[in-house]
């Protein structure tokens, strides 16, 4: 058995080249399938408008070394790659991906036994990998899952990690005097709840929630990491990249001339257009040595959730040749000042050393990619981690962030993480 790829072998003759032995197949579906559906069920989706990936089982996890590994992880994934009678960005032999935000942290790609796609204009298509014998009995058996599979919960109990105002005066107050005094121009600062439940958590019944209140959203789950992030970090289809960076954020009103008035707000707002233009600069920047042409929109335009207004700008670009991969792409730019800060370096130093808590995939980059190199991430926000090896299934983990900069209003900034906690609570909760 390989090494670099764990893979569950097909044939007893394949145990000395398990990668040899993987065949896969893709072929254009008869059926009318919801990739949502089933990916919410199954706990392998990525869904974004009405492109949509669902996986089934696994057939190989393929490690992924960072922040230098993408090209040995997208070669690994190649070898596994068959006959595609689709021929299009993400069909195929695919990977699901959700990486920690921490650089240095190895990740894994999923590859799943069956994956079940949905393109923009509704073409589908099913690619097996392995030896699937019935593809559609699979995934007939994942939509007639019970849910919710067990009894709901009806103790809950939320805490912050650290209390609120001691992360608003000690860990954002600090930040602050540092940004003041020229050792930084901007740090994101994240917070943590934790839920606790006296039942597992439904994970599919909490995605679901999700894709019905965020449909704008990219909707995510891979290994109970799941989420509603609105940011596209960087997707790769051919030679077209394209990105969607967020920073500036406002909070939803449920009167409407009201909240259009907190849109504007954010739109003619210094800070926050200076805070936006701080990430969409360095993007830039550091997109431009993989393309022969990249551009931004000339202004942000606001960016509406159910819970908070965002300033946010599209980014788009045609990559030199040869094309780099998805994967080389998202180690390029993650984290970037949205999540991170500026300097970058400087910035993730002092995450570090005030933040008091382990941001595991929240804000790191989830999504796919195919055996050619295209696919997309996202940025890991409005995410939640359920359960874990030492908690169970009936934890939850959940952050919210927020930049700062040298005018930031600590008291400001602490709300601002309320209204983003409501994503997922919102999901969580609900009876």
């Amino acid at each position: 058995m390989t090494s670099a790829v764990i893979v569950r072998c097909i044939t007893k003759e394949c145990a000395a080249n398990s990668l040899l032995c993987v065949t896969s197949r893709t072929v254009l579906s008869e059926h009318d399938l919801d990739p949502v559906r089933i990916g919410a069920r199954s706990g392998l989706l990525w869904s974004r408008g009405d492109f949509a990936l669902a996986g089934i089982g696994e057939a190989a996890r393929i490690p992924v070394s960072r922040p230098s590994g993408a090209d040995e992880a997208q070669a690994k994934l190649a070898e596994l790659a068959g006959i595609d009678d689709v021929d299009r960005p993400g069909s195929g032999v695919v990977g699901f991906g959700a990486f920690p935000f921490d650089r240095e942290v190895a990740a894994e790609l999923i590859v799943p036994e069956i994956i079940v796609g949905r393109d923009d204009d509704g073409t589908c298509w099913i690619t097996t990998v392995g030896n699937v014998d019935d593809p559609m009995a699979r995934i007939e058996a994942v939509l007639q899952q019970r849910v919710p599979a067990g009894p709901e919960a009806t103790e809950l109990s939320l805490t912050s990690v650290l209390a609120p105002e001691i992360w608003r005066d000690e860990v954002l107050g600090y930040a602050i005097e540092r940004i003041r005094s020229g050792a930084l121009s901007k740090a994101v600062l994240a917070r943590e709840l934790v839920l606790r439940s006296n039942q597992p958590i439904d994970a599919t019944m909490v995605i679901e929630r999700l894709w019905q209140t965020h449909r704008s959203a990219i909707v995510f789950a891979v290994d109970r990491f799941i989420g509603a992030s609105p940011e596209l970090l960087i997707s790769r289809a051919g030679d077209t990249v394209r990105a969607h960076p967020l920073a500036g954020t406002a909070p939803r009103a449920s009167d409407p001339s009201t909240d259009a008035e907190l849109a504007t707000d954010l739109l003619a707002s210094s800070k926050d257009r200076w805070e936006h233009a701080i990430t969409i600069n360095w993007l830039l920047d550091t997109l431009l040595p993989f393309c022969s042409y990249v551009d931004a929109e000339p202004e942000p335009t606001i960016v509406s959730l159910p819970n908070v207004h965002h300033l946010g700008t599209r980014v788009e670009g045609l990559l030199s040749s040869p094309a780099a991969s998805v994967l080389e792409l998202t180690a390029a730019l993650h984290p970037t000042p949205a999540v991170g800060g500026d300097p970058q370096d400087v910035a993730l130093d002092l995450i570090e050393s005030i933040e008091r808590a382990d941001r595991g995939r929240y804000a790191g980059p989830t999504g796919w990619v195919d055996h050619r190199g295209n696919g997309a991430f996202a940025v890991s926000i409005r995410s939640a981690q359920l359960g874990s090896a030492s908690s169970g299934p009936s934890e939850v983990r959940l952050f919210a962030g927020v930049g700062v900069v040298g005018d930031s209003d600590p008291e400001s900034e602490l709300a601002e993480t309320r209204s983003k906690f409501q994503a997922m609570l919102g999901a969580l909760l609900r009876p």
